[in-house]
């Protein structure tokens, strides 16, 4: 505001100063000037005007007066913002006011929705629960209706007992149970007909045990009963004649032999023994292939213990007889012996007989070369049986993944709700696993036996062809040191003939 009243009052300013230059103006130019008289005036003439004084008073008094009324719209300018700032306070004091009245408000509307939230929360919630045990109470009556009506209770009418308060229900229906676990829970006996084993159809007594156990007595035959469906019983698989009739004459076993069942209506169903055939049919096509490795697996390892146990056949005899002979000297005994002999050590103890006359690194060139060829008839299919070891429980690893993945599309085509969908992805995910692993185990473990048995083969190879070697230098060495101790004898023995 104290801008504004500036502004007015240098335009104020500006206006008196702009009136009083065109009044001073107007003065000069009314003065007449005489002709012929020069433009300067003379100091007379400079003195002379009488009017001057009086347009200086005009002016100061038009300036007073104005001065005046610009004091007046400075005072009125300033009451009317004195009077605006208090009302504005004022409108901002009411204003405020009325925002914490609202606050408040809003606060207190907030706190009441949320109560009246939590009210309709808890509505619901009541509300829910009970229509849960209004469901459950009305299938509990469907249930006991339906399981009473099996026994022969009846109800009472039907209008009359949907009328009924849920209590009066609930109180009628456990008189009804009450009185029909009496009824079961006795042992009773009947002349009923029941199925044998082989399907044909037998009169005689029935025992039942309540409502979770029978046996039948016939002619025909005597045993435990089990249902069959539609209320019908058949004779188990497991025999039990003497118990049946123990019970049918009234008397206690010794050893009771019992079934028990849930319900008559439901046929029990005997469960197939499984063959091997049938545990490897459900493990797929992945578990036949498995033990297909198994039997390649199975040959296999018989033949390598063929071939092993021909190649080390009389091992020790074979090699203290030849080391007699060379040391005896008979070396075309002892190499015929060997050639005589079947087996990977004959024939490399053969070839060093053969060869004894060679120096001793030639020797042993050729003693390694016999033992390598050697060694490929004593490796012969060891790899093969050691790589269907490795593979088998990958194989294994395989059915599994795959029976997973037919468990999970049956899932998402029928669901979770019949457990027999998903046994058989469930078979092959598990049978392949154990079908690997039996084939696995064993087969690594006769491998690694029947390497170990070829190694120490080439052990005694390489043994006895170094024994052979090393009598025959020992031989070698003796031969010039008795010949160096007969030649003095010589010309003594010959002189003296």
């Amino acid at each position: 505001m104290m801008s504004i009243r500036s502004f007015f009052i240098c335009l104020m300013m500006l206006w008196v100063i702009a009136n009083s230059a065109v009044v001073q103006s107007e003065d000069n130019s009314s003065i007449p000037r005489v002709a012929g008289q020069p433009e300067e005036n003379s100091p007379e003439q400079s003195s002379l005007p009488a009017q001057k004084p009086t347009e200086l008073e005009t002016l100061e008094a038009a300036y007073k007066r104005e001065f005046a009324f610009l004091q007046s719209q400075k005072r009125e300018l300033e009451q009317r913002i004195d009077n605006f700032r208090q009302k504005s306070q004022a409108s901002e004091r009411q204003l405020e006011g009325n925002i914490r009245s609202l606050e408040q408000k809003n606060v207190s509307l907030t706190a009441e929705a949320d109560r009246l939230n939590r009210s309709i929360e808890q509505v619901e919630r009541r509300s829910e629960a009970a229509r849960e045990r209004n469901e459950l109470l009305q299938m509990t009556f469907k249930q006991a209706n339906a399981t009473l009506e099996s026994y022969g209770f009846k109800l009472q009418s039907q209008a009359q007992f949907e009328q009924a308060a849920p209590e009066k229900k609930l109180a009628f229906l456990f008189g009804q149970g009450l009185r029909l676990l009496r009824q079961v829970g006795q042992v009773q006996r009947t002349q009923d007909k029941f199925f044998l084993g082989d399907g044909t159809e037998a009169e005689g007594t029935v025992i039942r045990f309540g409502n979770i156990a029978a046996y039948g007595v016939s002619p025909q035959g005597a045993g435990i009963l089990v249902p069959a469906g539609g209320e019908q019983f058949k004779m188990w698989s497991q025999p039990a004649p003497e118990v049946a009739k123990t019970l049918a004459a009234g008397q206690q076993p010794p050893t009771l032999k019992i079934f028990l069942f849930e319900s008559q209506d439901q046929a029990i169903e005997e469960k197939a023994e499984k063959t091997l055939l049938v545990t490897i049919n459900e493990g797929g096509p992945v578990a036949w292939v498995i033990m297909g490795l198994g039997g390649v697996a199975l040959l296999l390892i018989l033949l390598r213990v063929l071939f092993l146990s021909g190649a080390s056949a009389n091992t020790r005899r074979l090699t203290q007889q030849v080391n007699d002979l060379i040391q005896q000297g008979k070396h075309q005994q002892a190499q015929e012996l060997c050639q005589q002999t079947r087996g990977a050590i004959a024939r490399v103890m053969a070839a060093t007989i053969r060869n004894l006359d060679r120096d001793r690194p030639h020797l042993e060139d050729i003693i390694s070369e016999a033992i390598l060829h050697e060694s490929a008839h004593l490796n012969r299919f060891g790899s093969v049986i050691l790589i269907i070891a490795a593979i088998s429980p990958l194989l294994g690893l395989l059915g599994t993944v795959t029976g997973m993945i037919s468990t999970f599309d049956i899932i998402t085509e029928f669901g979770t709700g019949d457990p027999k969908l998903l046994s058989s992805g469930i078979s092959i995910a598990l049978i392949t696993t154990e079908v690997g692993l039996a084939v696995a185990i064993p087969t690594l473990f006769v491998g690694t036996l029947l390497s170990s048995w070829a190694e120490r083969i080439k052990d005694n190879m390489e043994k006895a062809a170094l024994r052979v070697t090393n009598i025959s230098q020992v031989d070698k060495k003796v031969e010039p040191a008795s010949a160096a101790s007969a030649e003095p004898e010589g010309p003594l023995a010959y002189s003296a003939v």
